[in-house]
């Protein structure tokens, strides 16, 4: 594994950046939220997911969204939607993976959809540290923890992500830590990276 939680370098200004695909992960089954869709609780007046688009939409050259309840509301943000290839909510690498397939760009960077707080220069720094070190994904880290679905891969995973997924593995942080992985530091932005699981963690409406 590789690992990088304290240096970010920063991009050549001259050098192309590559294309990027944005997926948000908004497939989860809201467990900790009385089983609510996630991406459509309100957050400062407006869907959470659609805070999520806001933010990683200016960084990416599309966006699309793993999701699997709801997808009329979501294809009312104006994105594709689609949902997992694998039955019975198989969690965030099932969005993945489903995400891989359609994605038209060589690297796709993913958010949660509970993640409203996005930093704007989370692909940029992600991206610095994937090509800096020739990793195969760069996964954002505070306080010497990983988070492992705020990532960005290369597309050319699918194959070896649809053959752990075969096997029955679901654990991302697991996964990931089989291929060549960067850790990206983000400690200065910490709270970016605190989602939002229960009505208790949101903020006071009003």
């Amino acid at each position: 594994m590789w690992r990088n939680a304290g240096y970010n370098p920063p991009m050549n200004p001259t050098t192309p950046r590559p294309a990027i695909s944005g997926l948000v992960l908004a497939g989860g089954r809201g467990l900790r939220m009385g089983g609510a869709d996630k991406g459509l609780v309100d957050f400062r007046g407006r869907p959470m997911a659609a805070s999520v688009i806001a933010a990683l939409a200016p960084q990416v050259d599309e966006i699309l969204i793993s999701a699997n309840r709801n997808l009329d509301i979501y294809a009312g943000f104006g994105y594709p939607v689609f949902a997992d290839e694998l039955t019975g909510f198989a969690g965030p690498l099932a969005g993945l993976h489903a995400g891989l397939a359609r994605a038209r760009h060589t690297l796709v960077a993913t958010a949660p959809c509970d993640a409203p707080l996005l930093p704007a220069d989370l692909v940029a720094r992600l991206l610095a540290a994937l090509l800096a070190h020739d990793a195969e994904i760069a996964v954002a880290a505070t306080g010497g923890r990983s988070h492992p679905v705020f990532c960005l891969c290369r597309r050319t995973l699918l194959p070896a992500l649809s053959a752990y997924l075969a096997e029955g593995g679901r654990k991302v942080d697991a996964w990931q830590r089989s291929r060549k992985r960067v850790e990206v530091g983000f400690d200065d932005v910490a709270e970016a990276f605190a989602n939002l699981n229960s009505l208790a963690d949101l903020p006071p409406s009003g």
